[in-house]
C-alpha cells in the first residue's frame, strides 16, 4: 500500500504530527462507493484504526432564474425514509467528464434545464467524519428549458421528483426553519443568497481547481 501522510492541517509538509496510514483493509467495493479501515499513527506514538466510505464526488446545482428564483426538487431518500428538498444534482463517476459539465448534465436530466452561465459557489466536505464524498455546488443562471423531444427519461426515485421554483430568501427562509436539511442544498442556498447580497464578486470560475 501506499504510504500516505498528511499534517494535522491536511498540508503534507505541516510541522507537527503526521497521521501516517500503517496498512488498509477494503471491506466493500460497490459502484459509487467504498467502505475501507485504516490503520493511522496518532499522536503519542499509537496508531488508531478508522473506518470510512471512500466516495466517487458529486456535484449540485443553485439554479437561479430571471425572477431571483431557486430550482429546488423533492425526492424520496431511502437512507432517512422520507422525501428531501434538494438541489439538481449528482455523482461525478462518469469518466473524464469535468465537473461543470457533470453539473449542466444533472441540470438538465433533473429539471430539464440548461444555463448560459455556470460559476463555483462552494466547495463542502459533506460528513468528513465517516466520508470522504466532495460536493462542489455550481450557481448556474441564464436559464433556459431542453427542449421537450430532448428530455430526459427518469427512472426509479428520479419518477418520483417534484420540481419546485422558490424566491431564493424564501428558500433560505426554509432552511433556518429546518424544512431543507440536505447538507448541499443547505450550504448551496446560503452561500448563494451571500453571493448576490455582495454583487457576486465572490464566485469561482466554473473550472476553479478543488481544495486539497
Amino acid at each position: 500500500m501506499s504510504g500516505r501522510t498528511v499534517g494535522s492541517d491536511g498540508d503534507t509538509s505541516a510541522v507537527g504530527h503526521r497521521y501516517e496510514v500503517r496498512s488498509r483493509t477494503e471491506r466493500y467495493r460497490g459502484r459509487i462507493f467504498d467502505v475501507v479501515s485504516e490503520e493511522v499513527a496518532m499522536p503519542g506514538g499509537g496508531t488508531g484504526v478508522r473506518d470510512f466510505v471512500r466516495h466517487v464526488g458529486a456535484v449540485a446545482v443553485v439554479a437561479l432564474d430571471a425572477a431571483g428564483q431557486v430550482v429546488l426538487i423533492r425526492q424520496y431518500r431511502h437512507p432517512v425514509g422520507r422525501h428531501l428538498w434538494e438541489l439538481p444534482a449528482g455523482l461525478t463517476d462518469v469518466s473524464g467528464e469535468d465537473l461543470a459539465a457533470a453539473a449542466v448534465r444533472e441540470l438538465a436530466e433533473e429539471v430539464d434545464l440548461t444555463a448560459g452561465r455556470i460559476d463555483v459557489l462552494v466547495d463542502l466536505h459533506s460528513s468528513p467524519g465517516f466520508t470522504n464524498e466532495l460536493v462542489r455546488v455550481f450557481l448556474a443562471r441564464d436559464l433556459a428549458d431542453v427542449p421537450a423531444e430532448r428530455r430526459h427519461e427518469r427512472h426509479d426515485e428520479e419518477a418520483d421528483l417534484q420540481v419546485l421554483r422558490v424566491d431564493l430568501d424564501e428558500a433560505v427562509g426554509m432552511v433556518l426553519a429546518g424544512e431543507i436539511t440536505n447538507a448541499s442544498c443547505v450550504a448551496g442556498l446560503l452561500a448563494a443568497a451571500r453571493a448576490r447580497d455582495t454583487g457576486w464578486s465572490a464566485l469561482r470560475r466554473a473550472d476553479a481547481p478543488l481544495p486539497g
